[in-house]
């Protein structure tokens, strides 16, 4: 029983991903499509519990940005279609 408290949250698991991705991209490895796809799958499970969304033209990009104020920045950029919004049980929302 000990092993499910101790079990990550899937948006904890994303954040640690997307961690690992900056920190290749500031190595110069930013075409990693591996963990850009991990990171694809974790972001569309956690979305698709509150929308329905077109799987097959959901895009997912890395992306280095100049900017003056901040100099060279990453941008996790994604395009995700959204069919429609799911009806919520409240009580499952509290959890």
């Amino acid at each position: 029983m000990g092993w499910f408290f101790n079990r990550k949250k899937s948006s904890q698991v994303a954040k640690d991903r997307l961690k690992l991705v900056l920190i290749y991209d500031r190595a110069g490895t930013t075409h990693n499509d591996e963990l850009i796809e991990m990171m694809k799958k974790d972001i569309m499970q956690v979305i698709s519990r509150y929308v329905e969304i077109e799987e097959q033209e959901f895009e997912m990009d890395l992306r280095n940005v100049s900017n003056e104020d901040a100099g060279v920045s990453s941008q996790l950029v994604a395009n995700i279609p959204i069919r429609r919004i799911k009806q919520l049980n409240r009580n499952a929302a509290r959890k």
